[in-house]
């Protein structure tokens, strides 16, 4: 069975890989997910984040914004002592941030998914990279989701991470050609 070669010998990353990483995302606390995940990566390996995610989730509420939006200074705190996640309190502040900015955006779309998945026109978009090397860092598409995330009230989504989240959520379905999990046209 082909596959493609970024996860590794890592289990953690190969599970990810066959299980999850492309697979279009709907769910709005997954979404909320994902975006934390992919800004606590900002100049770390996926595999750093990936292998923390347990405790992203218990330090984070289950990633769930409604709660994260409420957070001061005492959860941040807390945060910073916990050694099960990366402990970078410009990162926590911006999680927080990201949640208050992601429930407004629900409140005006009616969920985050509308939001977001309007920048792939509410379809996934299918390369046809055959090495690793011709997947791009950034695109057309996750330049305008991170202008408009920046304006309404994001940080840590710039075009390369918005296009990694655009990956992990399905929006982008960046497998290689030959990849057992490469979506069907």
């Amino acid at each position: 069975m082909q596959t493609c070669a970024w996860p590794g010998n890592d289990p953690l990353m190969n599970e990810y890989h066959d299980k999850e990483w492309g697979n279009p995302v709907h769910d709005d606390r997954k979404l909320f997910e994902f975006l934390v995940l992919d800004a606590f990566q900002a100049g770390l390996s996926w595999k750093t984040i990936l292998h923390r995610r347990e405790g992203f989730r218990k330090a984070f509420d289950n990633f769930e914004p409604e709660k994260i939006a409420l957070y001061g200074e005492n959860e941040v705190n807390r945060l910073l002592g916990d050694v099960s996640i990366i402990r970078n309190r410009t990162k926590i502040n911006g999680t927080i941030k990201n949640a208050r900015a992601f429930l407004k955006v629900k409140s005006e779309f009616g969920s985050f998914d509308k939001y977001i998945w309007q920048f792939t026109g509410y379809k996934t978009i299918i390369n046809h990279y055959t090495e690793n090397k011709q997947i791009p860092a950034t695109s057309p598409e996750s330049d305008a989701m991170s202008q408009d995330m920046r304006k309404r009230g994001f940080t840590f989504c710039g075009s390369t991470i918005c296009y990694a989240f655009m990956q992990a959520a399905g929006m982008v379905d960046d497998h290689l050609e030959g990849c057992f999990r490469k979506m069907k046209p």
